[in-house]
């Protein structure tokens, strides 16, 4: 383990990062720990050294924990000890063989996580049937495209070519469907390749689930029989599945892709007449309930994804979101906390309704808004999240940041997302902790037991979530609670170790159901007797994004909640609980390295987009928290403090303080700041490049200044999903917005004259770091 606490992957094999390493014994002395006790998990993210072993794993016959390294085993009498909840379990008779030199794969000490490969059918709890398995034919991944049609005609041909060539990389036996949507909804019947035939839903008019099945044909005959009872394998095509519905609305790739291609061809923007001054009138909602109406007839419990390309607001039917009359805006934050959006409840209590829809198929729910104004993705978040969708944001189907994006999703190889269905995460822990919840993009199954907390934040009230989609970058944050309140047994025969073990099974994109098993250990501290452990195991990194989490949850969830203000407070109590200083002397105050950098953390998640709503549309916030709550630690810190590196002339690509003063005449800076990637050039830089030096055969080196930069956001882009925005700029330019606004304005207007030439100032009233510092010393040294 210690090679691995070396590399540059803090999360190692397990994929695991908590806020502290070693825990508080008791319920008071955690939360005097001031930040909460959490966990961030990287469910199947893959690594090199995970072993996958091709049978059952044995677990433990009183609380279900799979059998793992920490487990105490007796090779003589075959007896393995839970250790969870200290039961003696007999091995099965095929582990026979097993002694001190013959260990399974699952008891080898460095495999604290392993995976297992499960009999090949749709996980139990979402089978129909558990009797009878669905076969393998029928964990083909299902794409239906849901395609707006309300925009300009260079919108929608930009939309239709990235349709094009998604399907052209869908594999063969991909199942895709088609519907397309403006004032009505069109679904496309692609089983009936002599003419093109089409099932029109009116815009207008809410439907239930039977309604759509009804209309299509696919009433109480087919809509009954989902899943892979007896009696279903008559005929031709997918077995497991009513022949009819599938066959016409939903073929393979291979077999579609002719007619798909001709119809989109043929497609051409929404006719329905748009009075002067009125918005188009586009039924969002009712698409998407037409579209998971038709996915629940057909494929119940395989799984599938509904891929909505959409153009514009909602302005009909349910879900709608502004009103028809484009004299009226859509809504800003400013609406929402005055509760003067008089559509926005309704549109939210329609999507949370369709997401409990959605977790019952177990289907996904993607996004892709495109468009200059605001789509709603606000009011879609519960839907897209609950399912574990993808969202991607951007202002025209043309933008690279649509385009690429979207292509990545059907990569194979590596670049892959590793899309995969049907997921269910399981958590056991040892006895004195109890699980509050967990943020992040799942849905509580509402299964009870001794560790569930009383406390509930996030998705809570449950040791079991469903994944309904997850890929390789899908990161959980778990927010536990440390129970008890007696002081520990003096005799010492309190086990000093805690136990966790996180259970993920999940359908892969390859069709195999996998098992990730990821059990971590811990140590109890007595933090009443000495800090210094606690200290120590202080994740600062993690810290600041759970935090960051929580308190985005809580803005979203709180009426009237302060967020600068809770930060604030818990900052102070955190540095006058964990610094070094003497009373009432702020000169006198020092952080242990451990924290030194958790201050920093808090002054740029302050200014950030997840808790500065001013300037940003709640699509846009909506958007931003989305990402937050599912990318990994590494990801979610450099959303809230940007990475800055500086190129010039006499040394080498250095990181760069996210400082103004960074900022000089002949360097070049890039800015990650993870949704854009920015490309500063100083003054002179810029000069020299206008002046054409760079096409010089004696200035090579200023050539390849420029394009260095270039190449390092280029890897960036290629790592990242969704792609960022690209951002190129000079110095006093009007782009250069996009890395000043995340600058520590330490030069203002105020003391410009201190200035050093070539540099920049900052036109803000906003305090600096070190004011932010100081502030925060003198605060925190306060006697109270």
């Amino acid at each position: 383990m210690a090679t691995e606490m070396a590399q540059p992957d803090a999360e190692g094999i397990d994929g695991v990062r908590m806020t502290w390493n070693a825990w508080p014994r008791t319920k008071v002395e955690a939360s005097k720990c001031v930040i909460p006790i959490a966990s961030s998990i990287h469910l199947i993210r893959p690594h090199t050294d995970l072993p996958t072993l091709p049978y059952v794993p044995l677990r433990c016959k009183t609380c279900t924990a799979v059998l793992n390294p920490f487990a105490r085993v007796d090779f003589q009498a075959l007896i393995w000890i839970c250790p969870f909840c200290f039961q003696r379990n007999h091995f099965p008779q095929h582990y026979s063989g097993i002694s001190e030199t013959n260990v399974p794969g699952e008891l080898y000490p460095q495999f604290t996580t392993i995976q297992y490969t499960l009999p090949s059918q749709t996980p139990q709890s979402f089978n129909p049937n558990p009797q009878n398995p669905l076969p393998e034919s029928s964990v083909s991944p299902i794409y239906l495209f849901v395609l707006d049609t309300c925009m300009l005609e260079e919108e929608l041909e930009f939309a239709k070519s990235a349709l094009k060539r998604a399907i052209d990389m869908l594999p063969d036996n991909a199942m895709v469907g088609f519907i397309s949507y403006g004032t009505q909804v069109q679904v496309h019947e692609l089983g009936f390749s002599d003419m093109s035939k089409v099932y029109v839903f009116r815009g207008s008019k809410e439907l239930s689930k039977d309604q759509v099945l009804d209309q299509l044909g696919l009433g109480s005959a087919g809509g009954r029989r989902t899943g892979g009872g007896p009696g279903m394998q008559k005929g031709g095509g997918q077995i497991g599945v009513p022949n009819l519905g599938v066959t016409r609305f939903l073929l393979p790739a291979s077999e579609c892709e002719y007619t798909l291609n001709s119809l989109l061809d043929e497609l051409s923007t929404d006719q329905w007449p748009v009075p002067q001054g009125n918005r188009a009138l586009r039924c969002t909602g009712v698409a998407l309930s037409v579209a998971a109406g038709l996915l629940g007839a057909c494929v119940a419990g395989t799984g599938a994804r509904i891929m909505a390309l959409v153009g514009g607001p909602c302005t009909e039917g349910p879900g709608t979101i502004v009103s028809k009359d484009l004299s009226e805006p859509v809504r800003s934050h400013k609406d929402l906390h005055k509760d003067a959006a008089p559509f926005f409840k309704k549109a939210v209590h329609f999507y949370e309704e369709l997401a409990k829809q959605l977790v019952s198929q177990g289907h996904v729910l993607d996004v892709f808004a495109s468009a200059l104004d605001q789509v709603g993705v606000a009011e879609m978040k519960v839907a897209i999240e609950k399912t574990g969708g993808l969202v991607v944001l951007a202002e025209s189907f043309g933008h690279s940041v649509f385009k690429d994006s979207f292509k990545q999703i059907f990569e194979y190889g590596e670049q892959s997302l590793g899309l995969s269905f049907n997921g269910t995460l399981e958590i056991n822990c040892s006895k004195d902790i109890k699980i509050q919840g967990i943020i992040g993009p799942c849905t509580s199954l509402d299964k009870k037991g001794p560790a569930v907390s009383s406390t509930v934040t996030g998705e809570g009230n449950t040791t079991a979530w469903k994944l309904c989609g997850l890929d390789k970058n899908t990161c959980l944050t778990v927010f536990f609670d440390v129970s008890s309140s007696e002081k520990s047994d003096p005799s010492g025969n309190i086990n000093p170790q805690l136990y966790i073990q996180f259970l993920t099974s999940y359908q892969s994109a390859d069709g195999q159901t996998k098992l990730r098993v990821t059990t971590v250990t811990r140590r109890w501290v007595d933090a009443a007797v000495s800090n210094e452990e606690l200290v120590q195991g202080f994740d600062q990194e993690t810290a600041a994004v759970v935090v960051a989490r929580l308190a985005s949850y809580k803005m979203e969830m709180e009426e009237d909640f302060d967020a600068t203000r809770w930060l604030d407070r818990n900052l102070i109590r955190l540095c006058s609980k964990f610094g070094d200083y003497r009373k009432d002397e702020p000169s006198s105050f020092t952080l242990n390295p451990s924290f030194s950098l958790f201050p920093q953390f808090m002054f740029h998640l302050r200014r950030s987009q997840f808790l500065q709503v001013f300037n940003n549309s709640p699509d846009e916030t909506a958007y931003f928290r989305m990402l937050l709550n599912r990318e990994g630690i590494s990801n979610a810190a450099v959303m809230i403090q940007p990475t800055l590196t500086a190129f010039s002339f006499n040394s080498l690509p250095f990181p760069a303080l996210l400082d103004v003063a960074s900022i000089a005449a002949d360097r070049i800076l890039l800015l990650d700041a993870y949704f854009s990637v920015v490309i500063f050039h100083g003054m002179t830089i810029a000069q020299w490049r206008n002046m054409g030096y760079q096409d010089q055969p004696e200035h090579q080196a200023f050539a390849q200044l420029l394009q260095v930069p270039h190449d390092e956001a280029q890897a960036i882009i290629r790592e990242r999903f969704p792609v960022p925005r690209l951002v190129v700029c000079d110095q006093h330019g009007s782009q250069a917005r996009f890395l000043l606004a995340k600058l520590n304005p330490s030069a203002t207007y105020n003391n410009a004259n201190e200035m050093a030439a070539g540099s920049d100032v900052i036109f803000t009233d906003d305090v600096s770091l070190q004011v932010f510092f100081e502030h925060l010393q003198r605060l925190a040294v306060q006697s109270s």
